[in-house]
């Protein structure tokens, strides 16, 4: 009776062996098996998603201008990052809002970021001025970079408000490289301009800042602070949409602008591609109708409502996702003319036909 059931056994174990040595060879080459095996994809593998999660200590929550709260946030041996990186804020409602960095990039003990009150805004604000206290420990993602500072002979920076904190970074880095640089500041008030007075400092050295306050004098000339750019000058703009699209109509025709906005720029819904569409969903084998007053964000977490995503306004690039096929109506100013190609933001953009396939 022995030997039969010694038989048995070793015949099963072969037989299980031998399952799990094919099951490992099929999902090396499908690792979403029992899906379709496809291409590596964009969706779920980029660099902005597979940046680490951590949580932080907010050691320091100071008022550095009228509505507008500086947090340092601390932890062990945080990546290094270049000035215009930006920083997740996973706020405790769950909202995730994204904050430039505008500390010391040297700095591996800790985050600096600001933030200002925006009264009629999406909430994200209010509740970083509300709830955010030293003590309390956040989840933060990144940092991530999509306005870096690059190489030129020299800079001009036109930035309105809070958007002087991913700016700072780099006047900073500039100021002790001895770089050639300029800075036009403007806002409403001298109370209400973060940074105003180590801005002043860094530019005392050549008349290097222009400091406009619009109770004061009114509003920048920015057509004045572009005249006359010397070949190869990279220009820099954040702030606000009529500040960003001043710099843009100011620029001679060919000049490159790094443009970092408060929001999305206004699109036209009533433009091509504005009409109702389908999405194919290729890996979960789903088709979902998107509707003319539909984001395809919105349409997608019907069936996939694991897809990451945080702005929706298409500025951050967490959506970004694998387009497959058809015709991308893209509306927004992120990403490059390679990513273009077959990617997009599906919380704003669209489809000029009237099918997209992602790689979901």
């Amino acid at each position: 009776m022995a030997l039969p059931r010694l038989r048995t056994v070793v015949l099963v174990s072969g037989a299980a062996l031998l399952t799990r040595r094919a099951l490992k060879r099929r999902i090396a080459r499908s690792p979403l098996w029992p899906l379709p095996a496809l291409p590596e994809p964009v969706s779920g593998h980029s660099q902005r998603r597979a940046t680490a999660v951590r949580r932080l200590l907010i050691t320091e929550r100071s008022e550095v201008a009228e509505g507008v709260v500086r947090l340092r946030l601390e932890g062990a041996g945080l990546p290094r990052w270049e000035p215009g990186a930006h920083l997740d804020l996973v706020l405790p409602s769950g909202l995730v809002r994204q904050y430039s960095l505008c500390g010391d990039p040297e700095d591996t003990g800790a985050y600096t970021v600001a933030t200002r009150l925006v009264a009629d805004g999406r909430g994200g604000s209010r509740e970083v001025h509300d709830q955010l206290r030293e003590g309390l420990e956040i989840e933060v993602r990144g940092p991530r970079n999509r306005f870096p500072l690059t190489e030129a002979p020299a800079y001009v920076f036109v930035v309105g408000g809070i958007g002087i904190t991913p700016v700072l970074p780099m006047l900073r880095s500039l100021a002790a490289s001895g770089a050639d640089w300029r800075l036009l500041y403007g806002g409403r008030s001298r109370a209400s301009m973060p940074f105003l007075e180590e801005i002043e400092k860094l530019g005392a050295d050549g008349d290097r800042v222009t400091v406009v306050v619009q109770d004061e004098t009114g509003h920048p000339d920015v057509a004045g602070a572009l005249a006359e750019l010397a070949p190869g000058t990279a220009v820099y703009c954040c702030g606000p949409e009529p500040l960003t699209d001043a710099v843009a109509a100011a620029l001679p025709a060919g000049r490159p602008l790094h443009l970092e906005r408060f929001s999305a720029a206004a699109g036209d819904a009533a433009g091509p591609g504005s009409g109702p569409f389908e999405v194919e969903l290729r890996r979960s084998g789903r088709t979902v109708p998107v509707a003319a007053g539909q984001s395809v964000l919105a349409a997608v977490r019907t069936a996939a409502p694991h897809v990451a995503y945080s702005c929706e306004q298409g500025f951050c690039g967490t959506c970004q996702q694998r387009v497959l096929e058809g015709e991308i109506d893209h509306r927004d100013d992120l990403l490059t003319d390679d990513e273009r190609g077959d990617s997009m933001l599906i919380c704003v953009s669209r489809c000029r036909g009237g099918r997209l396939v992602l790689d979901l």
